[in-house]
């Protein structure tokens, strides 16, 4: 008798207590918030972090066997050098910016951590330098095996510590970009188009690699120039893919609320898919026009569709998210051949995937976003361009006059391995 009452006993409490938690609200304190939302930016830097890798394995791949070492190098040494001077400076140029304005402070990275700002000021610099390692990664495979190590580390230097944390801070810095009602949720042009701007900017200063083009404008696109390695370039496209997730999901800035990681749920089916779609599309137009399935084109139409679908991963369906990604493919197909055609060398087709696609899925956000407009995502996109290919041009026509920014013919001959690091990627032995 006992034991029946002790078990009915406990059957009214589980049911109350069941009963009393789904009528609580499904909220979570302030300091609840603080945490998780803590957490998500250090969980997304860390998702970031990872494309740090996935350029870098990327660029090693496409390039010949004569560079690959200089590229490891330049890789891990932008990271550290984009790190350092969005500490010293180039956070605050972006996040001190007056509402409305258009440039910052110039101001050390200081803590300022309180329940009141919903996350740890730790976690919101980190997430952020990572973005700023990912803008100067899009520049150093667009202008491999011809520029020297050390005026490339002076000009990430200049793109990580001003020039994107300038540009980016008009509109996620509160500044003119935001109050005129631009919108570009993750960076298919603040981070990408702006990448790709100076991406731009570098090949066309320092000129195509010796015998790239022929006398009659062929492109030589096997001998001498051959990837080093396909199975890293899709290595390196598969950490991009993983880390995007961090990239675009995080950008909600927030997972404390029900709607927050429902958003960020959606961003993730929205961004994959998107991938996928850019995937299979440079798939089947490479074999109509081409008659081969080429896996490069491929590799980068998984980057297009995702670039193309950062400027706004929550609005659209996924229907809509396959297409944008699809269209963006396309554009980077074409786009490289008109690159080509106009005998600009971009090692790893750093500019149609970032740039062009970048441009084309900003320009498309209205068609989910109706808070925006075409008008004002074009004013957006060209500044953010022209201040990036502006300022970028003049920084490495100044190292070019200079201390000088290409490497000698010599030099290029016997590959950056042996000119600029002196290790070679792959030693054959006899």
């Amino acid at each position: 008798m006992n034991n029946l009452f002790k078990k009915l006993t406990l059957g009214i409490v589980i049911l109350f207590s069941i009963t009393n938690f789904a009528s609580a609200e499904t909220t979570i304190s302030a300091e609840g918030q603080y945490i998780f939302n803590t957490l998500g930016f250090y969980l997304g830097g860390v998702l970031v972090a990872f494309m740090a890798a996935g350029f870098c394995m990327l660029e090693c791949g496409l390039v010949t066997t004569k560079s690959v070492s200089t590229i490891a190098a330049k890789n891990i040494g932008k990271f550290a050098i984009a790190s350092i001077v969005f500490f010293l400076c180039g956070y605050n140029l972006a996040y001190g910016i007056p509402e409305g304005g258009y440039i910052g402070s110039f101001k050390i990275w200081s803590d300022a951590s309180e329940i009141g700002t919903g996350y740890s000021d730790y976690s919101d610099w980190f997430y952020q330098a990572m973005f700023v390692c990912a803008t100067v990664s899009i520049v150093s495979g667009a202008v491999a095996e011809r520029i020297k190590i050390w005026p490339f580390f002076i000009f990430a230097t200049l793109m990580g510590g001003f020039i994107y944390p300038i540009s980016m801070g008009w509109q996620w810095g509160g500044g003119w970009l935001a109050t005129a009602g631009f919108s570009d949720f993750a960076g298919s042009t603040l981070v990408h188009a702006c990448g790709g701007a100076a991406a731009l900017a570098g090949v066309i200063v320092l000129g195509a690699r010796a015998g790239r083009f022929g006398k009659k404008g062929e492109t030589k696109s096997l001998v001498p120039f051959a990837a080093s390695s396909i199975p890293l370039v899709t290595l390196g496209t598969f950490l991009l893919w993983f880390g995007w997730f961090g990239f675009n999901g995080f950008s909600q800035l927030a997972v404390g609320t029900f709607d927050d990681v429902t958003a960020i749920s959606k961003i993730a089916v929205n961004t994959h898919l998107a991938g996928a779609a850019g995937t299979v599309t440079a798939a089947l137009v490479t074999r109509l026009i081409g008659g081969k399935t080429d896996i490069i084109m491929m590799l980068n139409g998984a980057l297009a569709g995702l670039v193309a679908i950062t400027a706004e991963p929550l609005n659209p369906s996924p229907i809509l998210a396959m297409v944008i990604g699809s269209i963006g493919a396309i554009i980077m197909y074409f786009g490289t051949k008109f690159l080509e055609s106009k005998h600009i060398d971009d090692v790893v087709g750093a500019i149609p995937v970032h740039m062009f696609a970048g441009i084309f899925g900003t320009m498309v956000v209205p068609i989910s976003n109706p808070d925006t407009t075409f008008g004002t995502q074009f004013t957006g996109v060209l500044a953010v361009c022209v201040f990036s290919f502006v300022l970028s041009y003049i920084v490495f026509r100044a190292l070019k006059e200079t201390i000088g920014l290409r490497i000698s013919a010599q030099a290029e001959k016997l590959g950056t391995d042996v000119a600029e690091v002196g290790v070679k990627a792959y030693a054959i032995r006899d």
